[in-house]
C-alpha cells in the first residue's frame, strides 16, 4: 500500500490555503497506509462541517450525516460489522455542540472506533462564530461583546467519564499527529483524539504560532494509565498536553458486550436471514 491507495488525486478542495485540514487528511492518510488498513475495510463517519469533508476527499468507505450526529451512526456500523475499521471525524462545534450528548453517550458505551476532532476553536463553515472551545473573550461577528462563556475541556470530559483512550495533538507537527493516531487506531475500545486545527481565515487568535507557544508534550516517563494525573494535565490553566494523556484498555467494548455475538463472531450484516423466524416474532410481538 502506498498514499495513493486513499488519495483523490488532483480534485477541487473547499479549504482555504494554508487550512489544517490539509495536515491532518495527511496525517490520517498515512496513518492508515503504515498500519496497512485498506480502503474496503475501512468506514469514515462525520458529520457537517469544513473539517466533516474529509471523507470526501479519501478512497474508502463513508457516511457523511446531519449536524453532530456522526457517532451514533458509527457506533451502528460498528456494532453491525465489528470487523470494519470506523472512524468518526469533525469539527469541535460539530463533535463537542450539536453532537455533545452524543459524544457523552458514545464514551460511556465504549465502542471500539476512533473520534478524531478537529479543534479550531471557531466555526469556519459558517464564518466565523465561537464554537464550544472558544476562549472567553474571543471576538467574533456574532460574539461581538467577545465570548462569556467557559470554553469546553473535551479532554477533561473525557478523562472524567473514563474514556478507554484520549489524546491531543497539533496538526503544527504532522509526523507526530500521524504516530498519535496510529496509537488510537490500534486502541481496543473508544479513542478520542482531539486535534488542535488552526482556522486561517476565521480565527486571527488562535494561529499556528499561538497553539505551537500554548502547548508541549508529555514527558516519555509519564504514565497515562493514571487517572488522576491525567485529569490535572487535562485541566492545566498553563499549556495544553499533547500525546497520549490517558488510556484504560481493561474495558469491555459496546459491540464485544452484546448478546448477538456471544456464540457467534459473525457479523451481522455476514448472517444468513431467516425470515421464518423473523415472521415469528413479528407475530408473536402483534398477539401482546
Amino acid at each position: 500500500m502506498d498514499i495513493r491507495s486513499y488519495s483523490m488525486g488532483d480534485i477541487d478542495m473547499a479549504w482555504c490555503p494554508g487550512c489544517g485540514n490539509f495536515g491532518i487528511l495527511k496525517a490520517l492518510e498515512s496513518a492508515l497506509v503504515e498500519m496497512e488498513i485498506a480502503p474496503e475495510g475501512l468506514v469514515m463517519v462525520s458529520g457537517i462541517g469544513q473539517a466533516a469533508k474529509i471523507p470526501h476527499y479519501m478512497k474508502c468507505n463513508i457516511f457523511n450525516g446531519l449536524h453532530g450526529r456522526a457517532l451514533p451512526v458509527a457506533v451502528a456500523i460498528k456494532s453491525v460489522n465489528p470487523r470494519l475499521v470506523v472512524i468518526a471525524e469533525s469539527g469541535d462545534g460539530d463533535m463537542y455542540g450539536e453532537g455533545g450528548n452524543h459524544l457523552l453517550a458514545t464514551i460511556r458505551r465504549n465502542p471500539d472506533i476512533t473520534n478524531i476532532v478537529h479543534n479550531n476553536m471557531v466555526y469556519g463553515l459558517t464564518k466565523g462564530q465561537a464554537s464550544p472551545t472558544s476562549s472567553k473573550g474571543f471576538v467574533t461577528p456574532v460574539q461581538i461583546g467577545g465570548v462569556i462563556l467557559e470554553p469546553f475541556n473535551p479532554i477533561a470530559v473525557a478523562v472524567a467519564l473514563d474514556a478507554s483512550f484520549v489524546a491531543r495533538a497539533f496538526i503544527g507537527d504532522v509526523d507526530m499527529t500521524k504516530e498519535i493516531i496510529k496509537k488510537a487506531l490500534s486502541h481496543r475500545g473508544y479513542a478520542l483524539v482531539d486535534i488542535f486545527q488552526p482556522c486561517v481565515s476565521f480565527n486571527k487568535i488562535n494561529t499556528y504560532k499561538w497553539f505551537k507557544d500554548h502547548t508541549y508534550y508529555l514527558e516519555d516517563s509519564y504514565d497515562p494509565g493514571d487517572k488522576v494525573r491525567a485529569f490535572e494535565k487535562a485541566v492545566d490553566p498553563t499549556k495544553f498536553p499533547l500525546g497520549v494523556i490517558y488510556t484504560n484498555p481493561k474495558k469491555a467494548t459496546f459491540e464485544g458486550s452484546l448478546n448477538v455475538y456471544a456464540e457467534d463472531s459473525t457479523p451481522v450484516t455476514r448472517r444468513k436471514r431467516n425470515l421464518k423466524k423473523l415472521q415469528q416474532f413479528i407475530d408473536n410481538k402483534r398477539k401482546l
